[in-house]
């Protein structure tokens, strides 16, 4: 018995003498509803959009009038694809892809887009096109409808990393949406990647890519590469298919 109390006593010495070293602060648990309240800082208010439409605090990258934030990737020419006068525009094949003139890091982005009405091709070759985020990580855009390919390569997937939780896209050459957000990787002063980045899909309101970490660039061949950066473009993928897109905006993180 008194080797027991010595051991219990020798313990509560011991955890005690840790508390006081590592400086563990012992509160008291609150006792009145305003000990766990707090009103700073003060939440930004911002108005929200009627269908789809920007929030007060977005830059608008498209509204159906022209080109103004969007340069080509080739050569940072003018865009050479199609303006539609019901205010979306559509790629113009091989004229190459296109991509926003400021320069991004995390961000809320709404973007919509359909595949071509009439159904051409199969595959991979099907309504293809893409949104690349920082220019390097690709949410697929495919017409998958009775149309199989690789599940990490379908619709609403992050391009060979990451296969959707779910089918959602509407029908073929009707308009689908994605709400998409993203959190930019982190890179240390010496280049080395600190933190993964993330994103997150809704597809039509349905949740298809759940805070996934990236494992880098979304490659077509070869693994993902993790080279540091900083902000960069937006860019929609011309694949030599007719998509269309229309009510692009962005909220920066």
């Amino acid at each position: 018995m008194k080797n027991l109390t010595f051991t219990i006593l020798f313990v509560l010495l011991t955890v005690s003498s840790f508390a006081q070293k590592s400086e563990i602060p012992i509160q008291q648990e609150p006792t009145k509803p305003e000990q766990t309240e707090f009103y700073e800082p003060k939440v930004p208010r911002v108005i929200p959009g009627a269908n789809n439409s920007a929030p007060s605090d977005a830059i608008v990258l498209f509204d159906g009038k022209n080109f103004n934030e969007w340069i080509s990737s080739k050569d940072s020419t003018a865009v050479k694809w199609t303006l539609n006068k019901e205010g979306s525009f559509t790629v113009l094949p091989g004229t190459g892809d296109i991509q926003t003139k400021r320069n991004f890091g995390s961000v809320q982005l709404h973007i919509e887009w359909k595949s071509p009405e009439k159904i051409e091709h199969e595959g991979q070759h099907r309504g293809n096109s893409g949104v690349f985020l920082q220019n390097r990580h690709e949410v697929q855009v495919l017409d998958n409808n009775n149309n199989s390919t690789y599940v990490n390569g379908q619709v609403g997937s992050i391009y060979k990393q990451s296969v959707p939780l779910a089918f959602a896209s509407v029908e073929t050459g009707k308009w689908n949406t994605y709400d998409i957000i993203f959190h930019a990787p982190v890179f240390n002063a010496a280049g080395q990647r600190e933190k993964a980045g993330t994103v997150t899909v809704l597809h039509n309101g349905v949740l298809v890519q759940d805070h996934f970490e990236l494992l880098g660039t979304t490659e077509y061949i070869g693994w993902p590469k993790n080279i540091a950066h900083g902000k960069a473009p937006i860019k929609l993928q011309d694949h030599n298919a007719t998509v269309s897109y229309r009510n692009i905006w962005v909220r920066e993180l």
